[in-house]
């Protein structure tokens, strides 16, 4: 062997190791980093479990009287109409930051007032869009034409005014009002505009007796509780921001009742009814006494219950409505707030708001209190829907963009349903996780829930429902167009969709239109007639 070849030889090997060496320190800063990178994702991720329950019990000064929303003015047309008005518009209002906090409002910075009508009157509410977007406003719960619905197709848009007009037929009732454009009505519900609307009835189930023996003085001993969860930045504005893991839209890590942080209620009788609402666009609550006294359930969604109902929590989810009666002693001191949800409801997480603690209203009785009549034995007649009269079965699953596998098409219709008929609609969580689901127009009856007779505090009238997770809810409903609809194939269209605000805005809301008889069907796909709010 020459030189030469001697020196390839022996330098050949030493050329090879440095390069197996960088390739190795290579391989191993990569592992290296791996371990790192999946050792901060799950530290990052523990810290967000710890940190994503909100515990508010105790630290609430309660400092602050709870603000009633004023009843409406109103105004009686020769011809009987009751006319109310009210205008959308921006304001700033204290809703506990440092700063005031940019909020909408109707007829004022924040929420609106309460609208109160009779059963049997005609009223028309003259809606002004005084916002920089269109908007509209729906009438949750309320038995009326589609053309007054305000849905997503009555837009009301910014410096025009909308006038939808109805006949109150249905009993009394405690309904509620918000926006419902499509793709931003929980943006628009989070900055303040929803408010009530009360229904009264002189000719309830024992001849105007009922209302008299509940507690009826508004203000007094009839409270209305608008409960709303927000969460503000270092600006002071609301935040929208949502988790990365949770899978509900946004929560607040503040309660709000009528817009008041920390609120507390004097108490001046023996018995108060609390109107309760949860105009929350994501968060569920339980609510309980923080000394787990007991109270009396009498209305529901659509009105009065059968029987007034003694319960130590009540679970509502966004959109829902109860009346509680609570008895308080003279002197007496108690906390509402929002426990951790029930084992019964599962598929929850802690992303979602399900563990959460929360103070939200503190009662404070006074030394002397007024008298209060006991609570009549039967308030109503149970909802009169035979689910052996449905001319048909629809099925709904529900995720979290999309119903039945589709999202929300402004120009498809899902359903045709015949006037004057029931149907049986067997709603499911499609995606594991907890959803509700809200029916425009109508109150059903809550037939069962996974297949068992429904809880006490859902068989009274409801338009919105939990949904569980492995639990199908089915619900028996009577499709009764009102006065003034005509039924026309090809008519504006009602709503059904998730009221977990941000599900519906992603999509999981579908459209039915009310036919003659002897035209329903499963399916349709024929667009509606184009609608829009009457402006001038």
């Amino acid at each position: 062997m020459d030189a030469t070849q001697d020196s390839l030889s022996s330098t050949t090997p030493r050329r090879r190791r440095p390069v197996r060496r960088t390739l190795l320190l290579v391989v191993g800063s990569l592992l290296l980093l791996v371990i790192l990178a999946v050792g901060g994702l799950g530290t990052w991720i523990a810290v967000s479990f710890a940190n994503a329950r909100v515990d508010t019990v105790g630290e609430v000064d309660f400092d602050r009287v709870l603000a009633v929303p004023r009843l409406a003015e109103s105004r009686v047309e020769p011809d009987g109409t009751r006319v109310f008005s009210l205008r959308m518009q921006e304001g700033e209002s204290d809703l506990g930051g440092e700063r005031p906090t940019p909020t909408w409002g109707f007829a004022g910075a924040y929420l609106g007032p309460t609208l109160r009508a009779t059963r049997g009157e005609k009223v028309r509410v003259e809606v002004t869009n005084g916002l920089s977007e269109p908007s509209t406003v729906h009438w949750h719960g309320m038995h009326l034409p589609p053309e007054m619905d305000g849905g997503p197709h009555q837009m009301v848009e910014p410096g025009t005014t909308w006038s939808p007009h109805w006949v109150i037929d249905q009993p009394a009732t405690t309904l509620w009002y918000h926006p419902h454009p499509h793709g931003a009505t929980a943006s628009h519900v989070r900055r303040g505009l929803a408010g009530m609307f009360l229904l009264d009835d002189p000719a309830d189930s024992a001849g105007g007796r009922v209302g008299a023996a509940l507690p009826h003085r508004y203000g007094v001993d009839d409270v209305p509780l608008v409960v709303q969860d927000v969460r503000l930045d270092d600006d002071g504005r609301i935040d929208d921001q949502e988790s990365l893991f949770s899978s509900v839209g946004a929560l607040g890590d503040r309660v709000l009742v009528n817009g008041t942080p920390g609120p507390y209620d004097e108490v001046t009788a023996q018995r108060t009814r609390y109107r309760l609402l949860n105009a929350s666009t994501a968060r569920t609550y339980t609510f309980a006494f923080s000394d787990r006294r007991e109270f009396a359930l009498v209305g529901t969604d659509g009105g009065l219950v059968e029987r007034p109902v003694s319960l130590d929590q009540i679970v509502l989810t966004p959109g829902e409505r109860a009346e509680i009666v609570v008895t308080m002693e003279p002197g007496d001191r108690t906390v509402l707030r929002s426990e951790p949800l029930p084992d019964r409801f599962g598929g929850g997480s802690r992303f979602t708001g399900d563990d959460d603690r929360l103070d939200v209203l503190e009662l404070r009785a006074a030394d002397r209190l007024d008298p209060s009549p006991p609570l009549p034995r039967r308030l109503a007649p149970p909802p009169d829907v035979d689910p052996s009269d449905a001319v048909r079965t629809r099925t709904f699953q529900v995720s979290s963009n999309a119903i039945n596998g589709r999202r929300m098409d402004m120009g498809r219709i899902d359903a045709q349903v015949e006037d004057g008929s029931t149907e049986i609609w067997d709603v499911s969580s499609g995606d594991g996780g907890l959803h509700n689901f809200h029916v425009h127009d109508v109150q059903f009856r809550v037939v069962s829930v996974g297949g068992r007779t429904p809880p006490v505090d859902e068989r009274g009238w409801k338009d919105t429902v939990p949904v569980r997770p492995g639990d199908p809810v089915r619900l028996a409903v009577r499709f009764d167009l009102p006065p003034g609809a005509s039924g026309a194939p090809g008519g504006a269209p009602y709503m059904f969709h998730c009221h977990l605000l941000r599900h519906e805005d992603s999509g999981a809301m579908g459209q039915f239109v009310v036919v003659p008889p002897g035209q329903g069907s499963d399916t349709a796909t024929a667009p509606p007639t184009p609608t829009t709010a009457h402006t001038h």
